[in-house]
Protein backbone atom coordinates (compact mmCIF):
# COMPACT_ATOMS: atom_id res chain seq x y z
CA UNK A 1 0.00 0.00 0.00
CA UNK A 2 1.16 3.25 -0.88
CA UNK A 3 1.23 5.96 1.98
CA UNK A 4 -0.86 9.74 1.17
CA UNK A 5 2.25 12.08 2.37
CA UNK A 6 0.26 16.19 2.48
CA UNK A 7 3.13 18.29 2.81
CA UNK A 8 3.02 19.92 6.43
CA UNK A 9 2.27 23.51 5.11
CA UNK A 10 -0.96 22.47 3.18
CA UNK A 11 -2.38 20.59 5.74
CA UNK A 12 -1.99 23.17 8.51
CA UNK A 13 -3.62 25.76 6.23
CA UNK A 14 -6.48 23.37 5.59
CA UNK A 15 -6.61 22.61 9.50
CA UNK A 16 -6.90 26.30 10.18
CA UNK A 17 -9.65 27.15 7.83
CA UNK A 18 -11.68 24.38 9.13
CA UNK A 19 -11.55 25.16 12.61
CA UNK A 20 -12.08 29.59 11.24
CA UNK A 21 -15.13 27.63 9.40
CA UNK A 22 -16.56 25.93 12.38
CA UNK A 23 -16.65 29.34 14.77
CA UNK A 24 -18.12 31.20 12.03
CA UNK A 25 -21.08 28.48 12.17
CA UNK A 26 -21.36 28.72 15.60
CA UNK A 27 -21.19 32.12 16.14
CA UNK A 28 -24.12 32.35 12.76
CA UNK A 29 -26.28 29.86 14.86
CA UNK A 30 -25.91 32.12 18.09
CA UNK A 31 -26.63 34.87 16.00
CA UNK A 32 -29.79 34.10 14.50
CA UNK A 33 -31.19 32.12 17.19
CA UNK A 34 -33.44 35.02 18.85
CA UNK A 35 -34.93 35.24 14.94
CA UNK A 36 -35.91 31.56 14.91
CA UNK A 37 -37.33 31.84 18.34
CA UNK A 38 -39.24 34.82 17.37
CA UNK A 39 -40.78 33.43 14.01
CA UNK A 40 -43.79 32.17 14.20
CA UNK A 41 -44.96 28.19 14.46
CA UNK A 42 -47.73 28.24 12.30
CA UNK A 43 -47.18 30.39 9.23
CA UNK A 44 -50.20 30.71 6.74
CA UNK A 45 -50.36 32.37 3.23
CA UNK A 46 -52.18 34.87 2.17
CA UNK A 47 -55.67 35.43 1.73
CA UNK A 48 -57.04 33.86 -1.70
CA UNK A 49 -59.85 34.12 -4.09
CA UNK A 50 -61.83 32.38 -1.91
CA UNK A 51 -61.45 34.77 1.47
CA UNK A 52 -64.70 34.02 3.83
CA UNK A 53 -65.03 37.86 3.40
CA UNK A 54 -65.43 37.70 -0.31
CA UNK A 55 -67.71 35.06 -0.67
CA UNK A 56 -71.11 35.56 -1.42
CA UNK A 57 -73.77 34.38 1.16
CA UNK A 58 -77.15 33.97 -0.61
CA UNK A 59 -79.69 36.27 1.32
CA UNK A 60 -76.96 37.35 3.62
CA UNK A 61 -78.34 41.34 3.62
CA UNK A 62 -81.61 39.30 4.99
CA UNK A 63 -80.20 37.32 7.56
CA UNK A 64 -78.25 39.82 8.85
CA UNK A 65 -81.10 42.21 8.98
CA UNK A 66 -83.36 39.27 10.73
CA UNK A 67 -80.33 38.42 13.19
CA UNK A 68 -80.67 42.17 14.39
CA UNK A 69 -84.33 42.09 15.25
CA UNK A 70 -86.38 41.03 18.27
CA UNK A 71 -87.86 37.80 16.36
CA UNK A 72 -84.01 36.22 16.39
CA UNK A 73 -82.97 37.66 20.11
CA UNK A 74 -82.73 34.12 22.08
CA UNK A 75 -82.32 36.29 25.38
CA UNK A 76 -85.91 38.49 24.92
CA UNK A 77 -88.30 37.93 27.38
CA UNK A 78 -90.29 36.33 24.45
CA UNK A 79 -88.44 33.51 24.27
CA UNK A 80 -86.18 33.16 27.22
CA UNK A 81 -89.01 33.14 29.80
CA UNK A 82 -89.12 29.75 30.01
CA UNK A 83 -85.31 28.99 30.26
CA UNK A 84 -85.43 27.84 33.76
CA UNK A 85 -87.81 24.96 32.98
CA UNK A 86 -85.84 23.74 29.90
CA UNK A 87 -88.93 23.54 28.07
CA UNK A 88 -92.21 25.94 26.61
CA UNK A 89 -95.47 24.74 27.52
CA UNK A 90 -97.65 23.70 24.05
CA UNK A 91 -99.73 26.24 24.29
CA UNK A 92 -96.75 28.80 24.68
CA UNK A 93 -94.47 26.78 22.37
CA UNK A 94 -96.71 27.64 18.83
CA UNK A 95 -95.65 31.58 19.06
CA UNK A 96 -92.63 31.33 21.42
CA UNK A 97 -90.66 28.80 19.21
CA UNK A 98 -90.26 27.98 15.40
CA UNK A 99 -90.84 24.35 16.63
CA UNK A 100 -94.04 24.86 17.92
CA UNK A 101 -95.32 26.98 14.87
CA UNK A 102 -94.83 24.49 13.18
CA UNK A 103 -96.36 22.08 15.30
CA UNK A 104 -99.65 23.84 15.50
CA UNK A 105 -100.00 24.51 11.62
CA UNK A 106 -98.66 20.68 10.88
CA UNK A 107 -95.57 22.05 8.73
CA UNK A 108 -93.71 19.25 10.48
CA UNK A 109 -95.47 16.27 9.49
CA UNK A 110 -97.24 15.93 12.59
CA UNK A 111 -101.39 16.79 13.14
CA UNK A 112 -101.90 20.42 13.09
CA UNK A 113 -102.49 21.49 16.56
CA UNK A 114 -100.89 22.07 19.89
CA UNK A 115 -97.58 20.25 20.21
CA UNK A 116 -98.23 16.94 21.75
CA UNK A 117 -95.26 17.28 24.09
CA UNK A 118 -93.56 20.76 25.53
CA UNK A 119 -90.66 22.17 23.15
CA UNK A 120 -87.36 22.78 24.10
CA UNK A 121 -86.33 26.05 24.67
CA UNK A 122 -83.65 27.76 22.72
CA UNK A 123 -86.24 28.30 19.40
CA UNK A 124 -86.42 31.60 17.61
CA UNK A 125 -88.92 32.62 15.02
CA UNK A 126 -86.62 31.31 12.41
CA UNK A 127 -86.52 31.45 8.80
CA UNK A 128 -88.87 28.16 8.32
CA UNK A 129 -91.68 30.08 10.41
CA UNK A 130 -91.79 32.37 7.72
CA UNK A 131 -90.57 30.32 4.14
CA UNK A 132 -91.57 27.18 4.82
CA UNK A 133 -93.33 25.71 1.59
CA UNK A 134 -96.02 24.25 3.13
CA UNK A 135 -97.25 27.84 4.41
CA UNK A 136 -99.08 28.37 1.25
CA UNK A 137 -101.19 25.08 1.65
CA UNK A 138 -102.80 26.98 4.83
CA UNK A 139 -105.83 29.32 3.51
CA UNK A 140 -107.54 30.17 7.23
CA UNK A 141 -106.81 30.75 11.18
CA UNK A 142 -108.92 30.42 13.73
CA UNK A 143 -109.28 33.36 16.07
CA UNK A 144 -110.05 33.25 19.92
CA UNK A 145 -113.31 35.05 19.10
CA UNK A 146 -113.93 31.84 17.36
CA UNK A 147 -114.05 33.60 13.41
CA UNK A 148 -112.34 31.34 10.82
CA UNK A 149 -110.42 34.03 9.19
CA UNK A 150 -109.31 33.79 5.65
CA UNK A 151 -105.04 34.17 5.02
CA UNK A 152 -102.52 33.64 2.70
CA UNK A 153 -98.97 32.60 2.94
CA UNK A 154 -97.69 36.05 3.16
CA UNK A 155 -99.75 36.85 6.47
CA UNK A 156 -100.09 33.60 8.03
CA UNK A 157 -97.40 33.70 10.89
CA UNK A 158 -98.05 37.55 11.38
CA UNK A 159 -101.63 37.06 12.00
CA UNK A 160 -100.97 33.59 13.75
CA UNK A 161 -98.78 35.01 16.78
CA UNK A 162 -100.37 38.99 16.49
CA UNK A 163 -103.77 37.72 17.32
CA UNK A 164 -104.04 37.62 21.13
CA UNK A 165 -105.41 34.82 23.10
CA UNK A 166 -108.46 36.39 24.61
CA UNK A 167 -111.36 38.18 22.55
CA UNK A 168 -114.69 39.64 23.66
CA UNK A 169 -116.45 36.76 24.49
CA UNK A 170 -113.97 34.89 26.67
CA UNK A 171 -115.08 38.37 28.75
CA UNK A 172 -119.05 37.67 27.89
CA UNK A 173 -118.41 33.98 28.85
CA UNK A 174 -117.03 35.04 32.49
CA UNK A 175 -119.30 37.81 33.53
CA UNK A 176 -122.21 35.93 32.21
CA UNK A 177 -125.13 36.13 34.93
CA UNK A 178 -123.47 38.29 36.99
CA UNK A 179 -124.47 41.96 38.90
CA UNK A 180 -122.84 44.60 37.05
CA UNK A 181 -121.38 46.06 39.94
CA UNK A 182 -121.00 43.47 42.81
CA UNK A 183 -117.54 42.47 43.08
CA UNK A 184 -116.84 38.72 42.40
CA UNK A 185 -113.96 37.44 44.00
CA UNK A 186 -114.30 34.28 41.12
CA UNK A 187 -113.13 36.92 38.78
CA UNK A 188 -109.71 37.59 37.34
CA UNK A 189 -108.11 39.52 35.36
CA UNK A 190 -108.06 38.46 31.70
CA UNK A 191 -105.60 39.32 29.74
CA UNK A 192 -105.40 39.95 26.16
CA UNK A 193 -101.67 39.05 25.50
CA UNK A 194 -99.32 41.06 24.29
CA UNK A 195 -98.31 42.48 20.45
CA UNK A 196 -101.92 42.04 19.36
CA UNK A 197 -101.50 43.84 16.21
CA UNK A 198 -103.24 41.14 14.03
CA UNK A 199 -106.48 41.50 16.87
CA UNK A 200 -106.50 45.20 16.47
CA UNK A 201 -106.04 45.24 12.48
CA UNK A 202 -109.40 42.64 12.56
CA UNK A 203 -111.30 45.34 14.51
CA UNK A 204 -114.59 44.69 14.76
CA UNK A 205 -115.43 41.82 12.30
CA UNK A 206 -112.16 40.03 14.70
CA UNK A 207 -114.40 40.66 18.02
CA UNK A 208 -110.94 40.37 20.09
CA UNK A 209 -112.06 43.63 22.31
CA UNK A 210 -114.84 43.66 24.54
CA UNK A 211 -117.86 45.11 22.09
CA UNK A 212 -120.82 46.24 24.07
CA UNK A 213 -124.18 44.83 23.02
CA UNK A 214 -126.31 47.35 21.26
CA UNK A 215 -123.11 49.26 19.57
CA UNK A 216 -121.38 49.31 16.13
CA UNK A 217 -118.03 48.56 15.28
CA UNK A 218 -115.58 49.48 12.49
CA UNK A 219 -113.99 46.34 10.75
CA UNK A 220 -111.04 45.93 9.61
CA UNK A 221 -108.34 48.72 8.59
CA UNK A 222 -108.16 48.76 5.09
CA UNK A 223 -105.73 51.16 4.50
CA UNK A 224 -104.99 52.88 0.91
CA UNK A 225 -103.03 50.96 -1.15
CA UNK A 226 -100.13 50.38 -1.54
CA UNK A 227 -100.73 49.30 2.37
CA UNK A 228 -102.45 46.16 1.66
CA UNK A 229 -100.53 43.78 3.71
CA UNK A 230 -98.31 43.76 7.31
CA UNK A 231 -95.28 43.58 5.08
CA UNK A 232 -96.71 46.65 3.43
CA UNK A 233 -95.01 48.68 6.37
CA UNK A 234 -92.99 46.60 8.16
CA UNK A 235 -89.49 44.89 6.67
CA UNK A 236 -90.34 41.20 7.49
CA UNK A 237 -86.59 40.43 8.81
CA UNK A 238 -85.25 43.76 10.35
CA UNK A 239 -89.27 44.45 11.45
CA UNK A 240 -88.51 48.22 10.87
CA UNK A 241 -91.53 50.55 9.73
CA UNK A 242 -90.88 51.84 6.34
CA UNK A 243 -91.15 54.84 6.50
CA UNK A 244 -91.23 56.14 3.07
CA UNK A 245 -94.17 54.35 2.50
CA UNK A 246 -96.06 56.50 4.84
CA UNK A 247 -94.64 59.45 2.91
CA UNK A 248 -96.82 58.38 -0.28
CA UNK A 249 -99.59 59.86 1.08
CA UNK A 250 -98.98 61.62 4.48
CA UNK A 251 -96.43 64.66 4.94
CA UNK A 252 -95.31 62.48 8.18
CA UNK A 253 -93.29 59.40 7.70
CA UNK A 254 -93.77 59.15 11.55
CA UNK A 255 -96.87 57.21 11.98
CA UNK A 256 -97.36 59.00 15.66
CA UNK A 257 -97.59 61.86 14.07
CA UNK A 258 -100.38 61.24 11.51
CA UNK A 259 -103.87 62.13 12.50
CA UNK A 260 -106.01 60.60 9.32
CA UNK A 261 -109.20 62.52 10.95
CA UNK A 262 -110.73 66.29 11.53
CA UNK A 263 -112.23 65.19 14.58
CA UNK A 264 -111.18 65.77 17.90
CA UNK A 265 -112.02 62.29 19.61
CA UNK A 266 -110.23 63.25 23.12
CA UNK A 267 -111.98 66.94 23.95
CA UNK A 268 -109.19 68.63 23.17
CA UNK A 269 -110.21 70.37 20.14
CA UNK A 270 -106.30 69.83 19.13
CA UNK A 271 -105.94 68.38 15.29
CA UNK A 272 -102.73 69.18 15.00
CA UNK A 273 -100.98 66.39 16.81
CA UNK A 274 -101.05 62.29 15.19
CA UNK A 275 -104.39 60.60 16.46
CA UNK A 276 -102.18 58.18 18.45
CA UNK A 277 -102.13 61.17 20.74
CA UNK A 278 -106.22 61.11 21.09
CA UNK A 279 -106.05 57.67 22.01
CA UNK A 280 -103.46 58.27 24.66
CA UNK A 281 -105.73 60.80 26.34
CA UNK A 282 -108.76 59.04 26.34
CA UNK A 283 -106.71 55.71 27.76
CA UNK A 284 -105.56 57.74 30.06
CA UNK A 285 -108.95 58.76 31.25
CA UNK A 286 -110.63 55.41 31.14
CA UNK A 287 -107.80 54.16 33.81
CA UNK A 288 -107.93 56.93 36.04
CA UNK A 289 -112.28 56.10 35.71
CA UNK A 290 -111.32 52.29 36.13
CA UNK A 291 -109.50 53.03 39.56
CA UNK A 292 -112.42 55.70 40.74
CA UNK A 293 -114.24 52.97 40.09
CA UNK A 294 -112.80 50.52 42.21
CA UNK A 295 -112.32 52.94 45.12
CA UNK A 296 -115.71 54.57 45.15
CA UNK A 297 -118.27 51.90 43.77
CA UNK A 298 -116.11 48.27 44.64
CA UNK A 299 -114.99 49.60 47.61
CA UNK A 300 -111.33 47.82 46.74
CA UNK A 301 -108.47 50.29 45.70
CA UNK A 302 -106.83 48.69 43.14
CA UNK A 303 -102.85 49.45 41.79
CA UNK A 304 -101.73 49.06 38.27
CA UNK A 305 -97.98 47.84 37.42
CA UNK A 306 -97.02 46.98 34.32
CA UNK A 307 -93.86 44.88 34.38
CA UNK A 308 -95.54 41.35 36.22
CA UNK A 309 -98.34 39.38 35.84
CA UNK A 310 -101.69 40.26 36.77
CA UNK A 311 -100.59 43.84 36.27
CA UNK A 312 -103.46 44.95 38.99
CA UNK A 313 -103.20 44.54 42.11
CA UNK A 314 -104.57 44.74 45.55
CA UNK A 315 -103.94 48.51 47.18
CA UNK A 316 -106.20 48.43 50.28
CA UNK A 317 -104.57 51.95 51.55
CA UNK A 318 -104.56 53.15 48.50
CA UNK A 319 -100.74 54.66 48.84
CA UNK A 320 -99.99 53.36 44.89
CA UNK A 321 -98.16 50.43 46.12
CA UNK A 322 -99.64 46.76 46.12
CA UNK A 323 -100.21 45.17 48.67
CA UNK A 324 -97.79 42.63 49.82
CA UNK A 325 -98.32 39.07 51.54
CA UNK A 326 -95.15 36.78 51.90
CA UNK A 327 -92.78 38.99 50.22
CA UNK A 328 -95.46 38.81 47.33
CA UNK A 329 -98.18 41.52 45.74
CA UNK A 330 -101.73 40.87 46.24
CA UNK A 331 -103.31 40.14 42.91
CA UNK A 332 -106.57 42.50 42.72
CA UNK A 333 -109.72 39.58 43.03
CA UNK A 334 -112.40 42.31 43.46
CA UNK A 335 -113.52 42.55 40.00
CA UNK A 336 -116.97 43.25 38.98
CA UNK A 337 -118.39 42.60 35.95
CA UNK A 338 -118.03 46.38 34.29
CA UNK A 339 -114.84 46.66 35.80
CA UNK A 340 -113.95 43.74 34.13
CA UNK A 341 -115.12 44.75 30.88
CA UNK A 342 -113.33 48.11 31.01
CA UNK A 343 -110.13 46.85 32.00
CA UNK A 344 -109.59 44.38 29.33
CA UNK A 345 -110.42 46.93 26.80
CA UNK A 346 -107.64 49.84 28.10
CA UNK A 347 -105.23 47.13 27.96
CA UNK A 348 -106.12 45.29 25.00
CA UNK A 349 -105.89 48.91 23.35
CA UNK A 350 -102.42 49.52 25.04
CA UNK A 351 -101.22 45.77 23.90
CA UNK A 352 -100.99 46.73 21.02
CA UNK A 353 -98.23 49.90 20.54
CA UNK A 354 -99.12 50.34 16.88
CA UNK A 355 -103.10 50.94 17.23
CA UNK A 356 -102.93 53.83 15.83
CA UNK A 357 -101.85 52.75 12.64
CA UNK A 358 -103.41 49.16 12.55
CA UNK A 359 -106.92 50.41 13.48
CA UNK A 360 -107.32 53.81 15.11
CA UNK A 361 -111.42 54.19 14.98
CA UNK A 362 -111.76 50.38 16.49
CA UNK A 363 -109.42 51.57 19.38
CA UNK A 364 -111.36 54.86 20.02
CA UNK A 365 -114.77 53.11 19.86
CA UNK A 366 -113.67 50.49 22.28
CA UNK A 367 -112.36 53.50 25.04
CA UNK A 368 -115.11 55.81 24.25
CA UNK A 369 -117.91 53.53 25.32
CA UNK A 370 -115.95 51.70 28.13
CA UNK A 371 -115.96 55.32 29.58
CA UNK A 372 -119.54 56.13 28.20
CA UNK A 373 -120.07 52.42 30.62
CA UNK A 374 -118.24 53.25 33.69
CA UNK A 375 -119.35 56.74 33.89
CA UNK A 376 -123.56 55.81 35.29
CA UNK A 377 -122.54 54.81 38.43
CA UNK A 378 -119.74 56.99 38.80
CA UNK A 379 -121.67 59.90 38.33
CA UNK A 380 -119.95 61.23 34.93
CA UNK A 381 -121.77 63.44 32.31
CA UNK A 382 -120.21 62.13 29.17
CA UNK A 383 -121.30 64.71 27.13
CA UNK A 384 -119.25 67.05 29.14
CA UNK A 385 -116.13 65.68 28.71
CA UNK A 386 -116.50 66.34 24.88
CA UNK A 387 -115.64 63.15 23.98
CA UNK A 388 -116.30 62.14 20.45
CA UNK A 389 -117.00 58.42 19.60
Amino acid sequence: MRRLFIPIAIFCTALSAAVALLQDTKEGRAQSAPAAEAAPIYVMPKSGPFAPERIAIPQGEYIAAWARSGHSDAASESFSHWNADGVIPPVCAVCHSGAGFRSLHGLDGSAPGLPAQPVKVGGVVDCETCHNAGLASITSISLPSGISHPVDGGELSCMTCHQGRAAGVTISRAVDGKAEDTADPKLTFINPHYATAAATLLGGYGGMGYQYPGKDYSGRFLHAKPVASCVSCHDPHSLTVAEETCLTCHASGKPADIRISRISFDGSGDLKKGIRGDITANASRLKTMIEDYAVKVVGVPLHYDGSRHPYFFADANGDGVADQVDGKPVSYNAWSPRMLKAAYNWKFVGSDPGVHVHNPHYALELLYDSIEDLAAPLGVDVAALGLIR
